[in-house]
């Protein structure tokens, strides 16, 4: 059986800012996105928290009008904002009881060389199982596995699980699987919340029961932790660590219900020696396929961006028993852009610009007798 996990960036639908190459305008935007919709779900808005609403809509290009560069806001019923020469623009609603209504990220369609390049990227690792990573949904699931693969000569797969998630962004992560490989029993974890009624998976930790020709069971939990890319780097890393510990106490309860093929994958967003992942890579059983001694790494420790030693976020983390059942890995960096002036592997041929690239993630994929 071959495994393999892949952050496809979205395969035909991205929000715009998610594709700004500049983090410094990029972090802002979508920190102000999370921050505005988490202060719509108050019950009362205070004067300062119209005050900060107001300025922070503003610095989304939302005022006068509904739309911004980067962002939309929705509102079904009642009203949030208003906007008039003689009052200016203000704060109408005092509380979240006083309207329906959210911010929605606007959305670039994805360069069509780019998806085509992701789709040689599954060909040419060919997986029995994928979990993908920030994809928008199970539809565009479908229209990539039945529609893009075979155009490339690909095989479509036959088995394609994926709900929506806690991000409200259009980032989700699901499962496909080919023929003889069935995803059977699942479970979501997107609703499990902290005792403070925080969701604890950005999201979600779907746990997948798949069944092989050989009538065994694989666990594959997918995942797709907070990232470092905007908010406060030390809260942050205080999720990835609840994430990460939540993830060990699933893989404890499928252990102590006799599951002993579990693989934990996805991008985890933090490096091996981050603390963040400790109770995964640390204070567990489990096993980083990249540390097994028939694992290729190409050359280089990481699987994203430049592929350094710091750029090593994507996983598959196995329990002993499937662990000892591997019979080699790899990563597939064909298309990652990462070349710049020189070339630091091969790319795809089609792969002229930045925005031609697959993805700026590697496959990480793994084979195991099962």
């Amino acid at each position: 059986m071959r495994l393999a996990t892949y952050n496809v960036e979205n395969l035909f639908a991205r929000a715009k800012a998610l594709n700004l190459a500049d983090q410094t305008i990029a972090a802002p935007i979508l920190e102000r996105f999370a921050t505005l919709n988490s202060m719509f779900e108050e019950p009362v808005y205070s004067e300062q928290m119209k005050a900060d609403m107001l300025q922070m809509l503003g610095e989304l290009g939302i005022g006068k009008t509904n739309e911004g560069p980067y962002a939309v806001l929705r509102e079904n019923r009642g009203q949030l904002i208003a906007s008039s020469k003689l009052k200016g623009t203000r704060i109408l609603a005092n509380g979240r009881g006083d309207w329906i209504g959210w911010l929605e990220m606007k959305k670039d369609i994805i360069n069509e060389v780019a998806t085509r390049n992701t789709a040689q990227v599954v060909r040419d690792v060919d997986p029995d199982v994928l979990a993908v990573v920030e994809c928008e949904g199970r539809q565009a699931l479908r229209e990539f596995s039945h529609q893009l693969l075979p155009l490339v000569g690909g095989a479509a797969f036959d088995n394609i699980m994926l709900i929506d998630g806690n991000d409200d962004r259009g980032i989700d992560v699901g499962l496909m699987s080919r023929r003889g490989y069935h995803i059977g029993w699942m479970q979501s974890h997107a609703d499990d919340k902290t005792t403070l009624g925080e969701y604890v998976f950005s999201r979600d930790c779907p746990e997948f029961g798949v069944r092989t020709p050989t009538r065994e069971t694989v666990w594959v939990l997918v995942n797709h932790f907070k990232s470092k890319g905007y908010g406060n780097q030390d809260a942050s890393a205080r999720k990835r660590w609840l994430q990460a510990e939540s993830v060990r106490r699933i893989v404890e309860r499928l252990e102590l219900e006799k599951a002993a093929l579990i693989a934990v994958v996805g991008d985890l967003n933090d490096t091996p020696d981050g603390a963040a992942l400790a109770p995964l890579l640390k204070d567990s059983r489990l096993k980083d396929v990249f540390e097994h001694k028939n694992f290729d790494n190409g050359g280089r420790p990481g699987t994203y961006g430049r592929c350094a030693e710091r750029d090593k976020i994507d996983y598959i983390v196995l329990s002993p028993a499937l662990f000892e059942r591997v019979r080699k890995g790899g990563v597939w960096r064909k298309g990652i852009w990462g070349p710049n002036k020189k070339p630091l592997w091969e790319v795809y041929p089609e792969m002229k610009q930045p925005f031609h690239s697959a993805s700026d993630h590697g496959c990480v994929w793994c084979d195991f007798e099962v």
